[in-house]
């Protein structure tokens, strides 16, 4: 036997192998880039159109006079809210609407010892004269969803505005949105939220920072061109007649504001977004506040994804742009997934690089992808002058903001992922509530009795992934006699962003 020729050809074997792990790594890589940048050109559209907004002056919309109000219910889905049901309470019973006409339902599915002091709290309004309902279901069946659909059975409002335990509305809210459905097509008014303690930390200033964009630029931008827009699930009111025709809400999501949104404007209802109407509410003031909530959200979306994208796609009463648009506003959790494989791959790249200089003019033109970044920075900068006001001084204030934002956004990628894969293969997990925490325990949350207590391996991971970007940070020093260095910034971001949520995991 010719044992030179059978390591020659197994030599042979080996590098075909690693040659093709190398393309496969490359296109990849490529795929995600330019799905980022589609999902960044949509962004600018949408910035385009804020822009105009913000130029064109709005028409006042008259007032109606209190005998021309419908009746509107009130439904304040709960789940063991203890620290916040009786401020929440309180501030619903201030709401400025003639009460005669205003129903409010409680609708209480809770198992622990906030349902007693719901009850009595509901009892002492009662007394005051306020028409009011505590509803409490014998099971869970359907989460969020099941109660306000158990609700909507005994409602008797013509529109229904619903709240979640941690916000707190203006007690002209309801006058000011309700004369918006003048035009019999609009099925629903969403408004915007504010922040109680956006201040806090950088992570509450990151979620803040996420949040306003979506809730000025992205609803807007997207509101303005008749694209679909979605009920955030909170500080907005429906007509009762749009939910009936749309379906009434299901629980087979786990964000069922996105599913009744898109089953709601795919029968033709319009939704109107007031960006001038704000409700404060918390931001979660721990990582594992962050994560129950971030992966119902991103999951949420890939299910919906799965369920709502045939329809979209299908239907002959929308137009192309609009479905395009769906389409990217459906996939907008699972650019997380393109982030995070991005970020796992540039480590394997530095080494191809090195090893086939053949495709270090390919990799370095793919560096233009930068542009993405810059697209996502100037649309944030524009929200951030809302917030914070412009010129020199804000610019240089905002530029560290946005890097913390954009780093902290990049360290939860990997826990994102495998919500939105969980998603798309169809994986179902219960609806787990977001801690609240109210102002009076915002310092002590230590000793709210809802956060987890457990040690969750995501910690562990995003500890080692926190390790492999740091090898990739000294890489990209080390192989820098080969235009690698430039890849340093992202490394460290990278290693930053990993670094904090697996430290606040961890604490």
């Amino acid at each position: 036997m010719d044992w030179n020729f059978l390591f020659f050809k197994m030599e042979m074997t080996t590098d075909r192998f690693i040659d093709f792990f190398a393309i496969l790594i490359i296109g990849v890589y490529t795929f995600c880039l330019l799905a980022i940048f589609l999902f960044s050109l949509t962004y600018l559209n949408m910035l385009r159109h804020y822009i105009r907004y913000q130029k064109n002056q709005k028409k006042p919309l008259p007032k109606l006079d209190k005998e021309q109000l419908p009746a509107v219910t009130v439904q304040l889905p709960l789940y063991n809210e203890l620290y916040v049901v009786e401020r929440l309470l309180h501030c619903i019973a201030q709401l400025d609407y003639p009460p005669e006409k205003l129903q409010i339902q409680v609708l209480d599915d809770s198992t622990d010892e906030s349902l007693i002091v719901t009850q009595k709290l509901v009892a002492d309004l009662k007394k005051s004269g306020i028409l009011i309902d505590h509803i409490v279901r014998k099971d869970r069946v359907g989460f969020k969803a099941g109660a306000l659909k158990e609700g909507l059975k005994t409602a008797t409002g013509t529109y229904i505005a619903i709240f979640d335990a941690d916000f707190l509305p203006d007690p002209s809210w309801l006058l000011k949105t309700i004369p918006h459905f003048n035009d019999p097509k609009v099925g629903l008014i969403q408004t915007r939220w504010g922040h109680l303690n956006r201040s806090d930390s950088i992570l509450t200033q990151a979620q803040a920072f996420a949040l306003d964009t979506h809730f000025t630029l992205e609803q807007v931008g997207r509101n303005l061109q008749n694209h679909f827009i979605n009920f955030n699930g909170t500080t907005g009111v429906w007509r009762k007649s749009c939910i009936i025709d749309a379906g009434n809400w299901n629980g087979d999501t786990l964000t069922e504001d996105l599913d009744l949104s898109y089953r709601a404007q795919l029968k033709k209802w319009k939704f109107v977004y007031l960006e001038d109407v704000v409700t404060p509410a918390e931001l979660p003031v721990v990582i594992s506040a962050v994560r129950s909530q971030q992966f119902r959200w991103n999951k949420g979306g890939a299910e919906n994804f799965q369920k709502s994208i045939r329809n979209v796609l299908k239907s002959k009463n929308i137009s192309l742009s609009t479905k395009w648009n769906a389409t990217m506003h459906l996939l907008n959790s699972s650019m997380f997934l393109a982030v995070f494989l991005v970020a796992l791959l540039s480590v394997p790249l530095l080494f191809i690089k090195v090893q086939w200089p053949i495709f270090s003019i390919y990799l370095n033109l793919l560096g233009l992808f930068i542009i993405s970044t810059l697209i996502f920075f100037s649309c944030y900068w524009v929200v951030h002058k809302k917030f914070y006001g412009g010129g020199m001084g804000s610019f240089f204030r905002y530029i560290p903001r946005f890097l913390f934002f954009y780093s902290i956004a990049i360290g939860l990628s990997f826990h994102n992922t495998i919500a939105i894969l969980e998603g798309h293969w169809g994986k179902k997990t219960p609806f787990i509530r977001t801690p609240k925490f109210s102002e009076q325990t915002l310092k002590n949350w230590k000793k709210n009795k809802y956060l987890l207590k457990n040690f969750s391996a995501f910690t562990i991971a995003e500890l080692l992934l926190t390790g492999y970007f740091l090898f990739g940070l000294i890489a990209s020093v080390f192989l820098g006699e080969i235009n690698l260095f430039g890849l340093f910034p992202f490394y460290l971001m990278l290693t930053f962003g990993f670094g904090y949520v697996s430290y606040q995991g961890l604490k």
